[in-house]
């Protein structure tokens, strides 16, 4: 059971990486800063969220660290973003808002599985899950010197958290990891773009 747990969380990680380290560049990019800038911010957009899990955790030292698969993903991924940044520039903006659901919805089914393998109670798993997608971004947006978009977006961060919760719900009723993570990941997914098109919000004061 553990090493199945263990091969979704790999998978969703190692994937989740891949898109949100182009993202960071992109970011970067658009924020003018040089070649160096733009693998610190692909580096923190990808990983950050996974080491502030890892940490809470106890699981050190953090697999960005421990498992070369890692950053050497996040840097190709970057590097070959900034290479070809028209190219990557040039991908419709709905196609990125998809990509990036996608990348949420790795992350949270990673971060709730690996807080479940550490025997974290459900809730704070959920939370774990939810710090894990949206963790690289507060810090991209942080280290760029602006309001973190999760905190004034439409529905993200709780999106994170619902697709969390359906891993837990899924696990209850006895799915295997890997279906609970696919049924978790989806909804999280599907509630995101939802939020997108139809302009979701939590409500404000």
């Amino acid at each position: 059971m553990k090493l199945k747990t263990e091969a979704v969380v790999l998978a969703a990680d190692l994937i989740g990486t891949s898109v949100f380290a182009v993202e960071g560049a992109l970011s970067a990019i658009h924020g003018n800063l040089d070649l160096l800038g733009v693998m610190v911010i692909a580096f923190i957009a990808a990983l950050g969220g996974g080491v502030i899990r890892d940490m809470l955790i106890g699981a050190t030292p953090p697999n960005a660290i421990r498992d070369w698969r890692y950053p050497a993903l996040t840097f190709l991924a970057g590097l070959l973003t900034f290479i070809f940044h028209s190219s990557f520039q040039a991908i419709p903006t709905q196609l990125m808002l998809v990509l990036d659901a996608a990348g949420l919805s790795l992350f949270a089914v990673a971060g709730v599985e690996k807080a479940t393998m550490f025997g974290i109670r459900p809730f704070v798993a959920m939370l774990l899950g939810t710090v894990t997608g949206v963790g690289g971004g507060v810090i991209r947006d942080i280290l760029m010197t602006r309001v973190p978009a999760v905190l004034q977006t439409d529905i993200y961060a709780t999106a994170a958290f619902f697709g969390a919760f359906i891993v837990l719900l899924g696990r209850r009723f006895g799915l295997s990891e890997g279906s609970a993570g696919l049924l978790g990941g989806l909804v999280c997914f599907t509630v995101r773009l939802l939020s997108v098109a139809y302009g979701w919000h939590l409500p404000k004061a």
